[in-house]
């Protein structure tokens, strides 16, 4: 897979919203995408699988967040489903990712750029995506 021009989708699942990524192996790098609003933890299905039909990931990149000792939460149950229901309905490999920190870091850049805080799960996203790429082999 190192050398090859290969898309990832990577997710910031949360009970309200989603947030989507895109990025490519080659250039080891991953930008925001969108928002998506969720009910109960599931997004909108249809608008998702448009997305995955757009992009024609390679894998997607699931973020499942953790509380400092490693042990599960809400989010991580709600983010879990929605990598398993991601697997089925897409046929994609999921990869999952400690996600503990994301949001921290995605507040933070957006600070740094000067960006809305609007846009946090989809920064979010972008950073679990772009950790994922920078530890394949290369």
């Amino acid at each position: 897979m190192s050398g090859q021009n290969v898309t990832f989708l990577g997710f910031d699942a949360g009970e309200k919203r989603l947030g989507v990524a895109v990025g490519q192996m080659l250039t080891q790098t991953a930008r925001g995408l969108t928002i998506m609003p969720c009910r109960h933890g599931q997004p909108d299905w249809v608008a998702l699988m448009a997305l995955v039909d757009e992009w024609q990931p390679h894998a997607a990149i699931v973020g499942i967040p953790r509380h400092a000792d490693g042990s599960a939460s809400n989010s991580t149950r709600t983010a879990e489903r929605f990598a398993g229901e991601l697997a089925r309905r897409t046929g994609l490999s999921v990869h999952r990712i400690d996600e503990r920190l994301s949001s921290h870091a995605a507040a933070q850049a957006l600070k740094d750029r000067g960006q809305r805080s609007d846009v946090l799960d989809a920064e979010a996203a972008s950073i679990i995506l772009s950790t994922w790429l920078s530890e394949q082999p290369s």
